[in-house]
């Protein structure tokens, strides 16, 4: 082809390679089609494959790149689901949200919302929730750095003024409402020597963050992920605490129980900052 048409070629060859069906189906689809005649326009056969087989080569590729960067990412949904069924959950996916990046880091942005509703997925609730988690896991790693509240900080708020202050999260933080215990099956996919836990429902939270260049998870119980909701959404430590002791009923927890919670919050380095609100 004349060297002016590179781009129709470009073109044709991703339609080819992200085809979902065989490499004759994808040279046979309507957006090859639309960009080229006949594979033997562009592709010349060798002594041992026709034209179509050489294309072949890389449609067979695309998808096993396609697994092994969202595997990754997402170890343990691969490990619940087996290599073959993830297989199939990244070859529907990849369909409906091509990569459109420079880098792959990019490709499973999209991941979780698919499992979501994707078809035929056997214990949905539980893979959506697993999924969201290592999503979460692979955004605190890539998030910029940010310093922790020091203790000097932390000595500088005056006790009275606690109530009106406000925390201010680390940008290497994500927290997530869950259904499932899905924080106790990532850490037994990772070598612990534990069992997988029972994946029945499990109503909380977890706190996704990063300190010491390292990824951290932290279960939270509904109580526990309330009072951090709130505080990281800017309500003041009195809003937040007061939110969550009138919740009542099996929710109920003692105040101690809540600033427990939250000291153990600050000397994890979830909170980069305080401020106080001003009276009057």
């Amino acid at each position: 082809m004349p060297r002016a048409a590179l781009d129709r070629v470009q073109r044709w060859m991703q339609a080819v390679i992200v085809h979902p069906g065989t490499v004759d189906d994808g040279i046979r689809s309507p957006a090859a089609a639309a960009e080229v005649a006949t594979v033997e326009d562009v592709v010349r056969p060798s002594a041992r494959l026709t034209a179509a087989e050489r294309v072949g080569i890389y449609h067979g590729m695309y998808l096993g790149r396609m697994v092994d960067a969202l595997e990754s990412d997402y170890p343990a949904l691969q490990r619940l689901l087996g290599a073959e069924g993830f297989a199939d959950l990244v070859r529907g996916y990849v369909q409906a949200h091509p990569s459109r990046s420079y880098t792959l880091n990019r490709l499973g942005d999209h991941f979780p919302e698919f499992v979501a509703t994707a078809p035929g997925l056997r214990r949905r609730g539980f893979c959506h929730d697993l999924a969201r988690l290592e999503r979460a896991m692979s955004q605190v790693f890539d998030e910029e750095e940010t310093p922790a509240l020091t203790p000097e900080a932390i000595a500088a708020v005056p006790a009275d003024a606690w109530e009106g202050a406000r925390l201010h999260p680390i940008a290497a933080f994500r927290l997530l409402a869950v259904g499932h215990p899905v924080n106790a099956y990532v850490d037994a996919t990772r070598g612990d020597g534990r069992a997988a836990p029972q994946r029945g429902r499990r109503r909380g939270g977890v706190a996704v963050y990063r300190r010491m260049y390292g990824v951290c998870r932290l279960d939270l119980s509904p109580p526990a992920h309330a009072l951090l909701e709130a505080l990281a959404a800017g309500a003041t430590i009195g809003e937040a605490v007061g939110r969550v002791l009138a919740q009542g009923g099996r929710a109920r927890v003692a105040a101690e129980d809540l600033f427990r919670w939250f000291r153990e919050w600050v000397a994890e380095g979830i909170f980069r900052a305080v401020t106080i609100e001003r009276r009057g």
